[in-house]
Order: structure tokens, then sequence, then C-alpha cells
């Protein structure tokens, strides 16, 4: 069995995709574009080009991912996408990358459980959390 986060975006999944590509090594290894869809799905005009499912591996993890059907967004809550990184540096240099036009909830540092530990909300609204346990 296994378990994956599937990330919903709001009709910019695709540019997401490519942007954890660019900041965090992640290989997008399927896409699949509403309109390649049956003609029963009818889909919306102007969607025909939207992900309605795709796959992406940071580090081998697994990230599924899609556009949301037109009313069917809601903004993610009750969760961050957590990345474990054993570098303090290279966990600092992806938690800045992340967060470059998003919102930080909490700035990168050092904690009592943690050799560097961050949390922020990317430009597409996912929210993060960067860590570099103690012991790695």
């Amino acid at each position: 069995m296994q378990v994956n986060p599937y990330l919903s975006y709001d009709g910019n999944c695709g540019a997401a995709l490519k942007f954890y590509e660019k900041v965090l090594g992640a290989r997008i290894e399927d896409t699949f574009p509403y309109g390649e869809g049956s003609a029963e799905m009818q889909t919306p005009p102007g969607w025909k080009d939207k992900i309605m499912h795709a796959r992406l591996t940071i580090d081998g993890e697994i990230i599924m991912a899609s556009d949301a059907p037109p009313g069917h967004f809601q903004k993610p809550q009750g969760f961050h996408v957590a990345l474990q990184v054993e570098d303090p540096a290279e966990a600092e240099r992806r938690f800045k990358a992340l967060s470059e036009g998003g919102t930080v909830t909490m700035p990168f540092g050092k904690t009592f459980f943690s050799n560097g530990f961050g949390m922020c909300v990317d430009q597409f609204g996912i929210p993060w959390m960067v860590n570099c346990p103690q012991g790695m």
C-alpha cells in the first residue's frame, strides 16, 4: 500500500508542476489534460489544457495533482506537504524557493526539534513544511 498527497488547484496546476520541477527538482511523470477525456466528460469551455490528473516525483516520492473542475475548488486547509531534507543549507534553499511569491507562516530557522524548520504557503496556495531533522 502507498499513501500519496493529491493536491487540487484552481486552474493553475500546470504552472505549479513546472514551478516544483524548477525549485524542487521534481519530475513530472504523467499529465492528462481535460481535453484528452472522452466526449461524455463535457469539458468546460477553456478547460481543454487544464490538468485532469498529474503525477510527479520528488526524490522518488509521489505527489498527484489536478485542476479542480470549475466551481469545485476549495482552498487547501488542514494539512501541509512536508519535506524532510538532510542538509540544513539545502533545506533552507528549498524553503526560500517554495515561499517565493507566497507567504511565510514560520521563518526557516533552527528549533529545539530540528536543525532547520520553516512553514510557508506557496504562490499556488499549497501549504508546505520544510524540515531538517536533528540526527540526519
